[in-house]
């Protein structure tokens, strides 16, 4: 194996000697590069035509792409990468955890590797700033901790998304939901609900409200909101999309979710769409729901329906001093939907609860449970269940006034 490394590393290095960085060379020319010194290698080593082929492979991703990672980042079914330092990666294929059989070879090659990721996305990471969120050229989202905050090396977490969008018959194929409440939803989305859906890490919040995006009239102008662009919103000719930005060195001045938001409004939105709701931008979104923007979306990370309105009433006290009563009439009078995914032990997602939002109280934000998940047997390892209808929506008026039926 050491020797397999050392004959690696000094074919890269012969490599490197024969590239001209004063001028930008083409991936063919590389490749013709490392043909040639495999060619002359395998005069010295006896290897298989396929050991050859992934000796260059692995070359041509540690010179021009993203080394060892690569492989990871071109497989398809791998939806999580986890690295864990330099020997401990861990990869989720197709829902399920497992340990890769690969590892880099020094902890400068990962930090080698680190810098160029981000260094493409105009972020910063460094021992000084340990902590940054950023997006791949492919829409996958980087999340990268480092030394000293990170006891056992630079952890990197990438969550890959699919090069094709999801769509909502996607969903209905995949069992997330069924065809009618799929339904019955685009129906709420034309009509200018407030919707927002809520779920664990992994539960599917992102690939949801892009499926229910497209149910939004092309005709619109709408704007998205984001720490990270991941939002694959199609069909909207008037799309905007906002990114938030850090500080860094050079003096620029760091950009927020609440500053998008602010500023979106002055863009003569039709609709809002902030891809997660994490902290203080609560307020924000929740006043301009509540100042004509009707039809917006957002997503939060809660265990429930009920506790998604908890987890709102906090993050809005983190970045304003109201009392709790007012608080929670801003959200009842802002928002109309909540949606709840969940990832179930066989690894499925799926739709848990649809709630609708009546107003406020005697103190407490009254609700409505439309749709749950009622879980029937398992076979084979699978869960097998359907949303079942509890209740009647009782605020029709949105749908009145689009003229639209909702049976």
């Amino acid at each position: 194996m050491e020797n397999e490394t050392a004959h690696k590393k000094e074919l890269q290095e012969r490599i490197l000697q024969r590239i001209d960085f004063t001028r930008e060379f083409e991936d063919e020319e590389i490749w013709d590069i490392i043909l040639d010194e495999l060619i002359l290698y395998s005069r010295q080593v006896s290897i298989s035509i396929s050991q050859r082929e992934e000796l260059g492979r692995d070359l041509f991703y540690s010179i021009r792409k993203l080394d060892i990672l690569q492989e990871l980042l071109d497989d398809t079914r791998i939806t999580e990468i986890m690295i864990n330092g330099t020997d401990s990666i861990f990869v989720e294929r197709e829902g399920v955890f497992s340990k890769w059989n690969n590892h880099f070879d020094t902890m400068e090659k990962l930090e080698d590797i680190i810098q160029q990721m981000v260094g493409k996305c105009n972020r910063v990471v460094n021992e000084a700033s340990p902590i940054v969120d950023a997006r791949l050229e492919n829409g996958s989202r980087l999340h990268v901790v480092l030394p000293p905050v990170a006891l056992n090396g630079p952890i990197v977490t990438i969550r890959r998304f699919p090069d094709k969008a999801i769509q909502m018959d996607d969903l209905i194929a995949y069992g997330s939901i069924s065809n009618e409440v799929a339904k019955w939803l685009e129906k709420l989305v034309k009509a200018g609900y407030n919707i927002f859906i809520s779920g664990g890490t992994g539960s599917g919040k992102t690939t949801f409200l892009n499926a229910l995006s497209q149910f939004i009239p092309k005709d619109e102008r709408v704007i998205t909101i984001e720490d990270s662009a991941e939002l694959q919103i199609q069909g909207i000719e008037n799309l905007v999309s906002l990114e938030t930005r850090n500080a860094n060195i050079e003096g620029c001045k760091e950009i927020t979710i609440r500053d998008l938001i602010k500023a979106s409004l002055r863009m003569h939105p039709t609709r809002i769409v902030v891809g997660e709701i994490r902290g203080s931008e609560a307020i924000d979104m929740i006043q301009s729901l509540n100042t004509g923007h009707d039809g917006s979306l957002s997503t939060g990370h809660a265990n429930s329906a009920r506790d998604m309105l908890s987890r709102l009433e906090t993050m809005i006290l983190m970045g304003m001093d109201l009392p709790l009563a007012a608080i929670r009439k801003q959200i009842a009078s802002g928002l109309d939907i909540i949606v709840h995914l969940g990832k179930l032990r066989d690894k499925t997602r799926k739709v848990l609860e649809i709630v609708e939002v009546l107003g406020y109280e005697n103190g407490e934000i009254l609700t409505n449970p439309l749709f749950v998940f009622e879980e029937e047997r398992e076979e084979n390892g699978k869960v097998i269940g359907r949303l079942v209808q509890r209740e009647e929506l009782l605020y029709v008026d949105k749908l009145k006034a689009a003229g639209i039926d909702i049976r």
